[in-house]
């Protein structure tokens, strides 16, 4: 696995760590083939795409107003979710420019997911896995808070369906965007 910087004196948070929850999503394996609803459009099953892509995998965006969930200031890498969306944002015609497609991904509801993309304006697709089959299919780790199962901050780069790496944990999720950007522009070099 590969990771982002591991520390940042300014995040307020728990940090994640590498708890080996994602060992098992290695280069080759290929991505389920389900069918997941969209923020603009069709929908999109992952395995099926034909081209590269960066699936960023998140816990949850916050609502204005809303109180985040029970115990969410002391879960590991729970905070971050939309400054995270949001790098992607900043950085997304970057990473066209390299040609990769990014797709944001969470088990939200796909009416909260357009709500965050239009307050947001995220110009890439956020995908809704709100019953986790792509989760259950592909094993991804979660966590549970006041009921409600999360899944965990994970950025897999894929092509042609198949995964070929992976960054786990993600942090801090404020820059994962820039950094893994600066990554795969390092790959091309």
């Amino acid at each position: 696995m590969s990771q982002t910087s591991d520390t940042n004196d300014a995040w307020p948070w728990p940090a994640p760590v590498d708890d080996g929850a994602a060992e098992h999503i290695i280069a080759g394996t290929r991505l389920p083939d389900v069918s997941l609803p969209a923020t603009r459009g069709a929908n999109v099953n992952l395995a099926r795409y034909q081209e590269r892509a960066v699936v960023f995998v998140y816990p949850m965006t916050g609502t204005p107003g809303a109180p985040n969930p029970p115990g969410w200031d002391t879960i590991a890498g729970a905070h971050g979710s939309t400054p995270e969306a949001e790098g992607f944002r900043d950085c997304y015609a970057e990473f066209e420019l390299l040609g990769y497609e990014v797709f944001g991904l969470s088990a939200q509801s796909h009416a909260e997911q357009h709500q965050f993309a239009l307050r947001a304006g995220i110009p890439y697709l956020l995908l809704s896995d709100e019953d986790l089959a792509f989760a259950d299919a592909l094993k991804l780790p979660r966590f549970e808070t006041g009921g409600v199962t999360y899944l965990k901050r994970l950025t897999m780069i894929v092509k042609n369906g198949v995964i070929y790496r992976v960054v786990y944990p993600v942090h801090p999720p404020t820059t994962h965007a820039r950094e893994l950007l600066q990554s795969l522009n390092q790959a091309r070099a």
